[in-house]
């Protein structure tokens, strides 16, 4: 009997040939493209324009400083939360220009100046000036 030789078929492996793993890049790439981030907005501060000169009269200036110890002082003296809010909002039924200058130690936390920041959103304080105060 005589045999015929048979062909071998030269068969790809898909795996083999790099098209899987391209397919799931462009796969990742669309899922990431697709998908919806939730992004909070946190403080949105209004910060004044490049070589802009604002003039604050100095009676419509507030100086609240934080401490290394996250004590607020008000114009020199300690004060509470509760006694800052009734003296913003004292100050700006009389000056409703009111602006709030905010010294903050370097040792303080940051914490206590988001919650001044929070405090001054409540109030609506529209001029916030901080700086840090020297170490």
């Amino acid at each position: 009997m005589l045999r015929v030789p048979t062909r071998r078929r030269n068969r790809v492996d898909i795996a083999d040939s790099g098209a899987l793993s391209d397919l799931a890049f462009l796969l990742i790439i669309f899922f990431i493209v697709i998908a919806v981030f939730n992004i909070n907005s946190g403080f949105l501060l209004g910060l004044p324009r490049k070589n802009s000169v604002t003039t604050v009269q100095t009676d419509d200036l507030m100086r609240v400083a934080i401490d290394a110890d996250d004590a607020i002082q008000l114009d020199g003296r300690p004060v509470d939360r509760r006694e800052l809010t009734e003296a913003v909002r004292a100050r700006r039924q009389v000056q409703p220009n009111m602006t709030l200058m905010v010294t903050i130690d370097p040792q303080a936390s940051y914490q206590s100046l988001v919650s001044l920041v929070e405090l001054t959103r409540m109030l609506d304080v529209d001029n916030f000036s901080f700086r840090m105060g020297e170490p």
